[in-house]
Protein backbone atom coordinates (compact mmCIF):
# COMPACT_ATOMS: atom_id res chain seq x y z
CA UNK A 1 0.00 0.00 0.00
CA UNK A 2 1.13 3.16 -0.71
CA UNK A 3 -0.14 7.18 0.01
CA UNK A 4 0.15 9.85 -1.09
CA UNK A 5 -0.54 14.21 -0.27
CA UNK A 6 -0.52 16.91 -2.92
CA UNK A 7 -2.30 20.22 -3.03
CA UNK A 8 -5.02 20.41 -5.36
CA UNK A 9 -5.66 24.26 -5.68
CA UNK A 10 -7.01 27.02 -3.31
CA UNK A 11 -10.88 27.43 -1.88
CA UNK A 12 -11.61 31.14 -0.16
CA UNK A 13 -7.67 31.38 0.27
CA UNK A 14 -6.69 28.30 1.97
CA UNK A 15 -5.05 25.10 0.07
CA UNK A 16 -7.02 22.44 -0.50
CA UNK A 17 -5.58 18.65 -0.17
CA UNK A 18 -5.56 15.56 -2.17
CA UNK A 19 -4.83 12.35 -0.51
CA UNK A 20 -4.15 9.74 -2.80
CA UNK A 21 -4.34 5.88 -1.48
CA UNK A 22 -2.68 3.34 -3.88
CA UNK A 23 -3.30 -0.49 -3.23
CA UNK A 24 -0.57 -3.43 -4.43
CA UNK A 25 -2.82 -3.67 -7.73
CA UNK A 26 -2.21 -0.08 -8.48
CA UNK A 27 -6.04 0.45 -7.79
CA UNK A 28 -6.03 4.33 -6.21
CA UNK A 29 -8.85 6.45 -4.96
CA UNK A 30 -8.03 10.26 -4.28
CA UNK A 31 -10.06 11.95 -2.10
CA UNK A 32 -10.22 15.85 -1.08
CA UNK A 33 -10.37 18.11 2.26
CA UNK A 34 -12.71 20.24 0.64
CA UNK A 35 -16.18 18.36 0.65
CA UNK A 36 -15.33 15.29 1.69
CA UNK A 37 -15.25 15.09 -1.71
CA UNK A 38 -14.47 11.49 -3.40
CA UNK A 39 -12.39 12.50 -6.68
CA UNK A 40 -11.31 9.59 -8.16
CA UNK A 41 -11.77 5.36 -8.44
CA UNK A 42 -8.86 4.12 -10.65
CA UNK A 43 -8.46 0.55 -11.35
CA UNK A 44 -5.36 -0.98 -13.28
CA UNK A 45 -7.33 -3.34 -16.27
CA UNK A 46 -4.10 -4.79 -18.03
CA UNK A 47 -2.58 -1.65 -17.55
CA UNK A 48 -4.93 0.38 -18.74
CA UNK A 49 -6.38 2.88 -16.40
CA UNK A 50 -10.02 3.15 -15.66
CA UNK A 51 -11.69 5.73 -13.31
CA UNK A 52 -14.75 4.32 -12.50
CA UNK A 53 -16.35 7.64 -11.06
CA UNK A 54 -17.12 11.25 -11.99
CA UNK A 55 -14.23 13.73 -10.71
CA UNK A 56 -13.06 17.04 -11.72
CA UNK A 57 -9.37 18.51 -12.12
CA UNK A 58 -9.66 21.65 -10.04
CA UNK A 59 -11.65 23.51 -7.74
CA UNK A 60 -13.16 25.97 -10.54
CA UNK A 61 -14.80 23.09 -12.10
CA UNK A 62 -16.10 21.58 -9.15
CA UNK A 63 -17.45 24.74 -8.70
CA UNK A 64 -19.10 25.52 -11.77
CA UNK A 65 -20.10 22.00 -12.11
CA UNK A 66 -22.19 21.78 -9.12
CA UNK A 67 -24.22 18.41 -8.85
CA UNK A 68 -22.58 17.71 -5.23
CA UNK A 69 -20.36 16.03 -7.57
CA UNK A 70 -18.69 13.03 -5.61
CA UNK A 71 -19.29 15.29 -2.52
CA UNK A 72 -19.64 14.10 0.92
CA UNK A 73 -23.34 14.93 2.07
CA UNK A 74 -24.60 15.48 5.75
CA UNK A 75 -25.74 16.29 8.57
CA UNK A 76 -28.33 15.35 6.55
CA UNK A 77 -28.97 13.63 3.05
CA UNK A 78 -31.44 14.36 1.06
CA UNK A 79 -34.41 16.47 1.88
CA UNK A 80 -36.33 17.67 4.70
CA UNK A 81 -39.84 18.82 4.80
CA UNK A 82 -40.84 21.95 5.13
CA UNK A 83 -36.89 22.57 6.77
CA UNK A 84 -38.24 21.45 10.31
CA UNK A 85 -38.78 18.60 12.13
CA UNK A 86 -38.94 17.76 16.03
CA UNK A 87 -36.63 15.80 18.37
CA UNK A 88 -38.40 15.21 21.79
CA UNK A 89 -41.11 17.09 21.08
CA UNK A 90 -39.10 20.18 20.26
CA UNK A 91 -39.28 22.06 16.61
CA UNK A 92 -36.54 22.69 14.83
CA UNK A 93 -36.22 24.98 11.43
CA UNK A 94 -33.32 24.45 9.30
CA UNK A 95 -31.91 25.98 6.07
CA UNK A 96 -35.20 26.11 3.62
CA UNK A 97 -32.69 25.89 0.57
CA UNK A 98 -34.08 24.30 -2.42
CA UNK A 99 -38.20 25.57 -2.59
CA UNK A 100 -39.35 25.01 0.54
CA UNK A 101 -37.37 22.11 1.93
CA UNK A 102 -33.68 21.53 3.30
CA UNK A 103 -31.58 19.80 1.08
CA UNK A 104 -28.25 18.05 1.77
CA UNK A 105 -27.38 19.51 5.06
CA UNK A 106 -28.52 23.24 4.27
CA UNK A 107 -26.43 26.13 2.32
CA UNK A 108 -23.54 25.02 4.77
CA UNK A 109 -23.44 21.58 4.60
CA UNK A 110 -20.55 18.44 5.07
CA UNK A 111 -19.91 19.56 0.54
CA UNK A 112 -18.90 23.10 1.66
CA UNK A 113 -16.63 22.58 4.30
CA UNK A 114 -13.08 21.90 4.31
CA UNK A 115 -11.86 19.00 6.91
CA UNK A 116 -8.64 18.66 8.16
CA UNK A 117 -6.98 15.27 6.74
CA UNK A 118 -4.28 12.24 8.23
CA UNK A 119 -3.58 9.65 6.67
CA UNK A 120 -2.78 6.01 7.68
CA UNK A 121 -2.04 3.01 6.61
CA UNK A 122 -1.93 -0.63 7.40
CA UNK A 123 0.09 -3.97 5.32
CA UNK A 124 -3.23 -4.62 3.07
CA UNK A 125 -5.14 -1.21 3.25
CA UNK A 126 -4.50 2.50 3.76
CA UNK A 127 -7.17 5.33 4.61
CA UNK A 128 -7.89 9.24 5.13
CA UNK A 129 -9.95 10.38 7.66
CA UNK A 130 -11.23 13.81 7.21
CA UNK A 131 -12.63 15.20 10.71
CA UNK A 132 -14.15 18.70 11.70
CA UNK A 133 -16.02 20.30 14.33
CA UNK A 134 -19.24 22.27 13.23
CA UNK A 135 -20.86 24.61 15.75
CA UNK A 136 -24.79 24.77 15.87
CA UNK A 137 -24.20 28.01 14.48
CA UNK A 138 -22.51 27.15 11.88
CA UNK A 139 -25.25 25.28 9.81
CA UNK A 140 -28.21 25.81 11.98
CA UNK A 141 -28.83 22.15 13.05
CA UNK A 142 -29.25 21.59 16.98
CA UNK A 143 -25.89 20.67 18.45
CA UNK A 144 -22.42 20.93 17.95
CA UNK A 145 -21.02 18.48 15.88
CA UNK A 146 -17.84 16.54 15.62
CA UNK A 147 -17.52 14.33 12.64
CA UNK A 148 -14.98 12.07 10.94
CA UNK A 149 -15.05 10.44 7.50
CA UNK A 150 -12.97 8.10 6.96
CA UNK A 151 -12.04 6.34 3.03
CA UNK A 152 -10.10 2.68 2.74
CA UNK A 153 -9.04 1.39 0.20
CA UNK A 154 -7.80 -2.16 0.57
CA UNK A 155 -5.57 -4.91 -1.67
CA UNK A 156 -9.37 -6.38 -2.59
CA UNK A 157 -10.33 -3.47 -4.39
CA UNK A 158 -12.58 -2.23 -1.49
CA UNK A 159 -13.27 1.32 -0.93
CA UNK A 160 -15.02 1.44 2.55
CA UNK A 161 -16.39 5.17 3.98
CA UNK A 162 -17.15 5.28 7.35
CA UNK A 163 -19.21 8.59 8.88
CA UNK A 164 -19.14 8.97 12.59
CA UNK A 165 -21.24 11.40 14.04
CA UNK A 166 -20.58 12.55 17.64
CA UNK A 167 -22.53 15.44 19.77
CA UNK A 168 -23.42 17.87 22.95
CA UNK A 169 -27.11 17.40 22.05
CA UNK A 170 -29.47 15.53 20.43
CA UNK A 171 -29.68 16.28 16.45
CA UNK A 172 -29.49 14.98 13.25
CA UNK A 173 -27.34 12.60 11.67
CA UNK A 174 -27.81 10.86 8.08
CA UNK A 175 -24.68 11.36 6.14
CA UNK A 176 -23.72 10.27 2.69
CA UNK A 177 -21.28 10.66 -0.39
CA UNK A 178 -22.75 11.49 -3.43
CA UNK A 179 -20.78 9.29 -6.32
CA UNK A 180 -21.30 9.22 -10.15
CA UNK A 181 -20.70 6.59 -11.87
CA UNK A 182 -20.10 5.20 -15.04
CA UNK A 183 -18.31 1.72 -15.56
CA UNK A 184 -18.42 1.84 -19.50
CA UNK A 185 -15.67 2.00 -21.70
CA UNK A 186 -17.60 4.84 -23.52
CA UNK A 187 -18.41 6.89 -20.92
CA UNK A 188 -20.67 9.54 -23.34
CA UNK A 189 -24.04 8.04 -22.08
CA UNK A 190 -25.01 5.40 -19.54
CA UNK A 191 -26.44 3.31 -22.57
CA UNK A 192 -23.59 0.31 -21.81
CA UNK A 193 -24.09 0.56 -17.96
CA UNK A 194 -26.60 -1.66 -15.79
CA UNK A 195 -28.10 -1.78 -12.31
CA UNK A 196 -29.66 -3.85 -9.98
CA UNK A 197 -30.96 -2.94 -6.62
CA UNK A 198 -32.33 -5.84 -4.18
CA UNK A 199 -35.67 -3.54 -3.43
CA UNK A 200 -39.16 -4.21 -3.69
CA UNK A 201 -40.38 -0.70 -2.56
CA UNK A 202 -39.88 2.77 -3.06
CA UNK A 203 -40.77 6.17 -1.68
CA UNK A 204 -43.44 7.96 -3.09
CA UNK A 205 -42.85 11.77 -3.53
CA UNK A 206 -44.90 15.10 -3.79
CA UNK A 207 -43.83 18.18 -6.67
CA UNK A 208 -40.82 18.74 -4.60
CA UNK A 209 -39.16 15.39 -3.65
CA UNK A 210 -40.10 15.36 -0.74
CA UNK A 211 -41.61 11.92 0.43
CA UNK A 212 -45.34 12.02 0.90
CA UNK A 213 -44.85 8.92 3.76
CA UNK A 214 -46.42 6.00 1.16
CA UNK A 215 -43.97 3.37 -0.30
CA UNK A 216 -44.86 1.99 -3.53
CA UNK A 217 -44.27 -1.18 -5.09
CA UNK A 218 -41.66 -1.84 -7.48
CA UNK A 219 -42.59 -5.40 -9.44
CA UNK A 220 -44.01 -4.60 -12.66
CA UNK A 221 -43.06 -1.38 -12.63
CA UNK A 222 -40.49 0.82 -14.90
CA UNK A 223 -38.66 0.77 -11.32
CA UNK A 224 -37.89 -2.26 -11.01
CA UNK A 225 -34.30 -2.69 -11.03
CA UNK A 226 -34.98 -6.41 -8.90
CA UNK A 227 -33.58 -8.06 -11.40
CA UNK A 228 -30.61 -6.15 -13.56
CA UNK A 229 -31.35 -4.26 -16.18
CA UNK A 230 -29.50 -1.99 -18.70
CA UNK A 231 -30.04 2.01 -17.80
CA UNK A 232 -31.24 2.40 -21.57
CA UNK A 233 -33.38 -0.26 -21.45
CA UNK A 234 -34.48 0.93 -17.80
CA UNK A 235 -34.72 4.96 -19.25
CA UNK A 236 -37.10 3.66 -22.21
CA UNK A 237 -39.31 2.09 -20.47
CA UNK A 238 -39.86 4.95 -18.09
CA UNK A 239 -40.40 7.58 -20.41
CA UNK A 240 -42.87 5.05 -22.01
CA UNK A 241 -44.67 3.86 -19.02
CA UNK A 242 -44.69 6.18 -16.85
CA UNK A 243 -44.02 9.37 -18.87
CA UNK A 244 -40.60 10.10 -16.71
CA UNK A 245 -37.31 11.66 -18.13
CA UNK A 246 -34.98 10.56 -15.31
CA UNK A 247 -34.61 8.99 -12.28
CA UNK A 248 -34.29 10.57 -8.79
CA UNK A 249 -35.50 7.62 -6.59
CA UNK A 250 -35.76 6.63 -3.36
CA UNK A 251 -35.51 2.89 -2.52
CA UNK A 252 -35.97 0.90 0.40
CA UNK A 253 -33.77 -1.72 0.66
CA UNK A 254 -32.50 -3.93 3.53
CA UNK A 255 -29.09 -3.04 5.50
CA UNK A 256 -26.25 -5.54 5.06
CA UNK A 257 -22.39 -5.65 5.27
CA UNK A 258 -22.52 -9.04 3.38
CA UNK A 259 -24.63 -8.69 0.86
CA UNK A 260 -24.70 -5.92 -1.81
CA UNK A 261 -28.05 -3.45 -1.72
CA UNK A 262 -26.93 -2.80 -5.22
CA UNK A 263 -24.80 -3.78 -7.89
CA UNK A 264 -23.20 -1.50 -11.06
CA UNK A 265 -21.80 -3.26 -14.32
CA UNK A 266 -21.11 -2.46 -17.86
CA UNK A 267 -23.03 -4.64 -20.38
CA UNK A 268 -19.30 -5.46 -21.93
CA UNK A 269 -19.22 -7.54 -18.73
CA UNK A 270 -15.84 -6.28 -18.02
CA UNK A 271 -16.49 -4.70 -14.60
CA UNK A 272 -18.71 -4.36 -11.93
CA UNK A 273 -19.12 -2.79 -8.48
CA UNK A 274 -21.13 -3.84 -5.66
CA UNK A 275 -22.37 -1.55 -3.11
CA UNK A 276 -22.86 -2.46 0.51
CA UNK A 277 -24.82 -0.38 3.21
CA UNK A 278 -25.71 -0.16 6.73
CA UNK A 279 -28.43 1.57 6.30
CA UNK A 280 -32.16 1.27 4.41
CA UNK A 281 -32.13 3.68 1.46
CA UNK A 282 -30.67 3.95 -1.82
CA UNK A 283 -31.24 7.33 -4.12
CA UNK A 284 -30.29 7.13 -7.53
CA UNK A 285 -30.52 9.78 -9.66
CA UNK A 286 -29.19 10.07 -13.76
CA UNK A 287 -27.18 13.01 -14.73
CA UNK A 288 -25.04 14.72 -17.23
CA UNK A 289 -23.15 16.65 -15.07
CA UNK A 290 -20.76 18.09 -17.77
CA UNK A 291 -23.22 19.17 -20.54
CA UNK A 292 -26.23 20.99 -19.34
CA UNK A 293 -27.64 21.23 -23.10
CA UNK A 294 -27.93 17.54 -22.73
CA UNK A 295 -28.85 17.24 -19.25
CA UNK A 296 -31.66 19.34 -20.27
CA UNK A 297 -32.21 16.99 -23.46
CA UNK A 298 -32.23 13.98 -20.89
CA UNK A 299 -29.33 12.26 -22.07
CA UNK A 300 -27.00 11.01 -18.99
CA UNK A 301 -23.45 10.12 -18.69
CA UNK A 302 -23.51 9.69 -14.96
CA UNK A 303 -25.44 7.95 -12.13
CA UNK A 304 -25.31 8.75 -9.08
CA UNK A 305 -25.77 6.18 -5.82
CA UNK A 306 -26.55 7.83 -2.41
CA UNK A 307 -27.04 4.96 0.50
CA UNK A 308 -28.25 6.34 3.56
CA UNK A 309 -31.37 6.08 6.18
CA UNK A 310 -34.60 6.96 3.61
CA UNK A 311 -34.69 10.31 3.38
CA UNK A 312 -37.06 12.71 5.37
CA UNK A 313 -36.93 9.50 8.09
CA UNK A 314 -37.23 12.20 11.04
CA UNK A 315 -40.95 13.38 9.80
CA UNK A 316 -41.88 9.96 8.92
CA UNK A 317 -43.10 6.88 11.06
CA UNK A 318 -41.07 3.63 10.22
CA UNK A 319 -38.49 5.46 7.77
CA UNK A 320 -35.45 4.88 10.57
CA UNK A 321 -33.90 6.95 12.92
CA UNK A 322 -31.54 9.39 12.48
CA UNK A 323 -31.34 11.02 15.72
CA UNK A 324 -27.63 11.96 17.43
CA UNK A 325 -27.66 11.49 20.94
CA UNK A 326 -25.16 12.96 23.14
CA UNK A 327 -22.32 10.36 24.38
CA UNK A 328 -23.95 7.68 21.82
CA UNK A 329 -21.62 7.94 18.72
CA UNK A 330 -22.91 6.57 15.55
CA UNK A 331 -20.68 5.63 12.65
CA UNK A 332 -22.15 4.12 9.42
CA UNK A 333 -20.66 2.52 7.03
CA UNK A 334 -21.17 2.29 3.13
CA UNK A 335 -18.56 -0.18 0.77
CA UNK A 336 -17.50 -0.13 -3.02
CA UNK A 337 -16.35 -3.53 -4.42
CA UNK A 338 -14.81 -3.51 -7.84
CA UNK A 339 -14.20 -6.72 -9.72
CA UNK A 340 -13.88 -7.98 -13.09
CA UNK A 341 -16.81 -9.93 -14.77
Amino acid sequence: METKKSIFGKFRGQDIVKYTLINDSQTRISVLNWGGTWQEFVVNENGVERNLIWGLDSIEEYQRVGFCLGQSIGRVAGRIGDAQFKIDGQTYHVDMNEQSHSLHGGKNGFNTLIFAGELSQEADSANITLSKHIEATDDNYPGNLDVQIKFTLNNNNRVSIEFTGDTDSSTLFNPTNHVYWNLTDDRTSLAQQWLQIHSINRLEFDVEKVPTGKKLALQGTAYDFYKAQSMKNALERLKAEDGGLEFDDAYEVTPSMGEPIAILGDTARQRQVEIYSDRNGLIIYTANPFDPQKQALHQYNALATEAQTLPDAVNHEGFGDIILRPKQPVTHTISYQYSVQ
